[in-house]
């Protein structure tokens, strides 16, 4: 796994790597409750994880979704195995990573049912012949009116036949940046209160320059939108990307 992957906006080539021993020392630790071997024991096998994702990948659109959910099977191998039992952790994290990732793919996709694809089908033709018949983009209250259907009974069904979408996946990208669906998201309950606690991480922020100390705090505890800090601060959206990359990478190199 020395190639380089993205996945999930993780660099795999860049994780670390443990030798048996190291392995076994950390699983040891583990079960005796050490919450910093534990999340440092899981970054270091999401290699794992990718090697079995990369099995099923042609089975969806977005392997992130399978590596998001080959990470859930690997967090309960890591906290379910018993460092006496005799096995190595990776003959016992592989099966239950991969009944993760084929219970995702047996029952991931909810089941419509047959009554509310018809009235979503319906919608669709109707709006079609709607269209077909005006200039106009026909809107949900027309199509509904045509059917006779209230309107929030039409945009369930229409919602219900649509396809999913990851956060991870790229809205935007050039050569330079890649903008995701998280990206657009902003998050109530991110607060500077929440934060203040902790004191290593407002020391490593004052170390930021203070433009890109700026964006961080917008970003992570207001709860903000790359798009709502760059009309605050008067930057393009990929500038503000290109900060908040910057001023994150400093910070991880801070607090290592």
């Amino acid at each position: 796994m020395s190639k380089k992957v993205v996945i999930c906006g993780v660099d795999t080539s860049a994780l670390p790597k443990l030798s048996q021993k190291e392995s076994n020392e950390l699983l040891v630790r583990i079960s005796k409750g050490d919450a910093v071997a534990r999340n440092y024991f899981i970054n270091c096998n999401l290699r794992l994880v990718l090697s079995i994702v990369q099995r099923y990948s042609y089975r969806v659109s977005n392997p992130d979704d399978l590596f998001q959910i080959g990470c859930v099977g690997l967090i309960k191998a890591v906290d379910n195995f018993k460092v006496d039992v005799g096995v190595c952790f990776s003959t016992y994290a592989v099966p239950m990573i991969i009944g993760e990732i084929r219970r995702f793919l047996r029952e991931g996709s909810m089941r419509v049912s047959r009554g509310i694809r018809d009235v979503a089908y319906q919608a669709l033709q109707t709006r079609e012949r709607l269209e077909s018949e005006s200039v106009d983009e026909a809107t949900i209250d027309q199509i509904a009116d045509e059917m006779h259907l209230p309107v929030y009974k039409v945009l369930y069904c229409l919602d219900a036949i649509s396809d999913p979408i990851s956060l991870s996946e790229t809205v935007y990208s050039d050569e330079e940046d890649s903008l995701t669906l998280m990206d657009h998201i902003s998050d109530s309950k991110c607060s500077e209160y929440i934060w203040a606690e902790n004191v290593t991480l407002f020391d490593a922020l004052n170390t930021l320059e203070e433009k890109e100390k700026n964006i961080v705090l917008k970003r992570y505890f207001e709860g903000k939108t790359q798009m709502e800090v760059s009309r605050e601060v008067g930057l393009s959206q990929a500038q503000v990307s290109r900060l908040e990359k910057n001023a994150m990478s400093h910070l991880r190199n801070e607090m290592a």
